[in-house]
């Protein structure tokens, strides 16, 4: 599941590709001499700020390199899930192409994806981007695409909340059971507050399950992805506890079958003390819902076991050229690789532009690069960066979770069992897991 428009300073990530227009097979030299590379996610029109960073970064790029031509195409989404396939297969995907870190396999095993491992010592950034994001788009010991972006869940709390029930906003709930009390204390200020809220339905129930579960040490699938492992220890205690907080505490409120929207609008109006999402909510809840930056933190996944991960990086067209390879290695350095820089990185510019500057993620790098990153970033930081101390104090010590196999299909199955333990007070929680590990099953002997 992708988290809300991922983005490391700008505003807001309306960007993607669907122009049908064929790519890989168009040859890679241009009428002057130069190399062409078709790449996609750029902001379109409509994001008229992005869309100027995006412009001024790629001419800034041709110009320290007169031999490339850069040719971008522009949609939304980055990644359309009803187009992505037929492109693939139809031989129409861009040169440089973005993608979810769920799709990295597929592609690959689909033979849709050039083999970047003669061509990324070239890469003068790979090194320093941490291992297991890289370790995303490596199969079978080859590399196969650069990560751009990464994200980890954790707990979104309303600071405000918090001390008017009596709790203490810089000590926030690191277990379930402590999550559980402190909503509870949040709803009993009535008036329409909710202590705790969680998605279920459009395959958000299931993310977020699948989240919950990895908290507790569980997982969704055996560790050699043919079997389902829901039917466990773990995720009854994650439907139990869902079960208790909404029907014996009373804290979820009334209303269910949330999706991310109906939850983040709650929070934006101060009627929701806590729910589960990644950093990149923080500047949503303030532009587009109404909260204060003031009043909201970020805490790590409770449960103190790991945390779901999730980003976008990039690959290239199959059938691109060596010359074409190397000089999209060298356009993604300079758009999104470069510590403090860039698209992605440019700091001062994105203050400039009343962006949001200090959030705790994407962390993208290790070692120098992060360190020289983490200072730009805090040169020009306009959030309260203590607000999300504890998330980066507590990320430390947990353990970092990619997404399940066939993540969507089995998401859809988890959606129903999430759903029922919160619209129906005797659900039968052991029923539903086991119905749901036979689903889960299907899905993973299909493929």
């Amino acid at each position: 599941m992708r988290s809300t428009g991922i983005r490391r300073t700008l505003v807001a990530l309306g960007v993607g590709a669907l122009t049908l227009t064929a790519c890989g097979s168009d040859g890679d030299r241009a009428a002057d001499g130069k190399t062409r590379i078709t790449v996609n996610c750029m902001p379109p029109r409509s994001a008229e700020v992005d869309r100027r960073f995006f412009e001024e970064d790629v001419a800034a790029f041709e110009r320290k390199n007169p031999d490339i031509d850069v040719v971008p195409h522009d949609a939304f989404p980055c990644q359309d899930p009803k187009t992505f396939d037929a492109k693939l297969a139809g031989g129409q995907m861009e040169d440089v192409f973005y993608t979810y870190f769920t799709d990295a396999r597929h592609v690959v095993d689909i033979k849709q994806a050039a083999d970047l491992t003669p061509y990324v010592k070239e890469l003068k950034s790979y090194g320093t981007i941490q291992r297991q994001l890289r370790d995303i788009y490596t199969v079978d010991g080859r590399i196969y695409g650069v990560p751009r972006t990464g994200y980890s869940m954790g707990l979104v709390y309303h600071r405000q909340l918090f001390e008017r029930a009596g709790l203490d906003p810089d000590r926030p709930p690191t277990t379930w059971p402590e999550v559980r009390a402190a909503a509870k204390r949040i709803a009993a200020l009535g008036g329409g507050t909710v202590g705790y809220a969680d998605y279920s339905a459009q395959n958000q129930g299931g993310w977020h399950f699948t989240a919950e579960l990895y908290s507790r040490g569980g997982n969704v699938v055996t560790p050699d992805g043919k079997k389902a492992a829901v039917d466990s220890p773990e995720g009854r205690a994650v439907l139990r506890t869902l079960h208790d907080m909404r029907w014996t505490d009373g804290s979820m409120g009334g209303k269910q079958l949330l999706v991310i929207n109906d939850v983040q609008q709650m929070m934006g109006a101060g009627k929701l003390g806590m729910y589960l999402a990644a950093p990149d909510n923080i500047p949503i809840l303030v532009k587009e819902k109404g909260a204060e930056y003031e009043d909201l933190a970020l805490a790590p996944m409770p449960g103190g076991r790991a945390t779901l991960i999730g980003g976008d990086g990039y690959m290239f067209h199959r059938k691109a050229s060596p010359e074409q390879i190397r000089a999209g290695l060298k356009w993604l350095d300079h758009m999104f690789l470069t510590p403090g820089d860039g698209f992605l990185g440019d700091y001062a510019r994105a203050k400039k532009n009343d962006a949001p500057v200090g959030l705790p993620e994407p962390r993208l790098f290790t070692g120098a690069a992060d360190a020289r990153d983490q200072q730009v970033k805090e040169s020009h930081a306009n959030v309260p960066v203590e607000n999300y101390q504890a998330f980066l104090d507590g990320n430390q010590d947990l353990e970092m979770r990619i997404e399940p196999p066939q993540a969507q299909q089995l998401y859809s199955v988890l959606d129903g069992v999430v759903s029922a333990v919160l619209t129906k007070e005797d659900a039968d929680i052991g029923r539903l897991l086991e119905d749901a590990s036979a689903k889960i099953d299907g899905i993973l002997a299909r493929g």
